[in-house]
């Protein structure tokens, strides 16, 4: 499942966090994968010093893709796996493939090889480099996981198109705002683009041969940084989940309300809020609207 927005600051990254993290506490089998350069979801779950020693020269998805323009063969993804350190014993697992701040420039290199040569060339091409990801994840060693959930950077780069060929499902955080609102109309013009491209190419290559089109299914929009009044989205906010849902997407029913100090407080503790111990009653409101959206996830996507 890709989760992706074009607008940043939208919670995406703490949303993730805590989908993986409840899901591995409810006894799923979760891999988080963090194609985002700024790499947030990866020090959410790990302190940068950690990452420094164990992970930045060969264990990012950053090594991953680089080894494909090596002279060598490339590494098998499933050799970036590790455990998050600091989440502690849950029923299921949550693991983690990091991300690099070298990422920014993959897209460059993916770009380069899309390049030259006659339609032919130029389609298998297109195939080959956005079916990276999805090749690498049919290794073996993913099938065990239930779950793998790809944090996409917020643009529509060569990258997220990779996560998005990947990907059976979508999921959209946003904000209930007017540019998000407009962001996801725009999202969702470009994903069946996408889609429209990468399956006309696939169609002509599979003549004869297996067809590998894709078709993934947008599970929701899922409403961040809300603010409530009597229990309720107060009514500034109110007009934007309605105009989304004109679009004819679908919209979650729970939300995520905006609280920065509880959710900005969990990367240096290196595990999610839904995690943490609980405590104030604060804290505990928040964790209960989480645990009560992940609920709804996994009746969307069919648990």
């Amino acid at each position: 499942m890709a989760v992706i927005n074009y607008k940043g600051g939208v919670g995406k990254t703490t949303l993730t966090a805590n989908i993986g993290a409840e899901l591995a506490h409810r006894g799923k089998k979760v891999l988080l994968i963090d194609l985002d350069p700024q790499a947030s979801l990866t020090f959410s779950l790990m302190k940068p010093d950690f990452w420094s020693a164990h992970l930045k020269e060969k264990r990012t998805i950053k090594s991953w893709y680089d080894s494909f323009t090596d002279d060598s063969s490339p590494i098998e993804l499933s050799s970036l796996i590790t455990a998050a350190p600091h989440i502690g014993r849950v029923a299921g697992c949550l693991h983690l493939i990091a991300s690099h701040l070298g990422l920014i420039n993959v897209d460059l290199e993916l770009a380069t090889e899309l390049g030259g040569g006659t339609l032919k060339q130029t389609q298998k091409k297109y195939l080959r480099v956005h079916r990276r990801l999805a090749e690498g994840l049919a290794e073996e060693s993913f099938q065990e996981y239930d779950l793998v959930l790809i944090d996409c950077p917020p643009n529509f780069n060569i990258v997220t198109k990779t996560a998005i060929v990947a990907s059976d499902h979508i999921l959209i955080p946003a904000r209930p705002d007017y540019l998000s609102t407009l962001g996801i109309d725009y999202l969702q013009r470009s994903l069946a683009e996408l889609v429209g491209d990468f399956n006309a190419y696939a169609k002509a290559e599979s003549e004869g041969g297996p067809d590998r089109q894709i078709d993934p299914s947008l599970v929701g929009v899922v409403f961040t940084m809300m603010q409530f009044y009597a229990q309720r989205p107060i009514q500034a906010l109110r007009q934007y989940i309605n105009q989304t849902k004109a679009l004819g997407v679908p919209v979650f029913d729970t939300y995520v309300r905006d609280d920065k100090t509880l959710f900005a407080d969990a990367p240096e503790v290196g595990k999610p809020l839904v995690l943490q111990a609980y405590g104030a009653e604060r804290k505990q409101r928040l964790v209960g609207e989480l645990e009560d959206m992940v609920t709804e996830f996994s009746s969307r996507i069919g648990w």
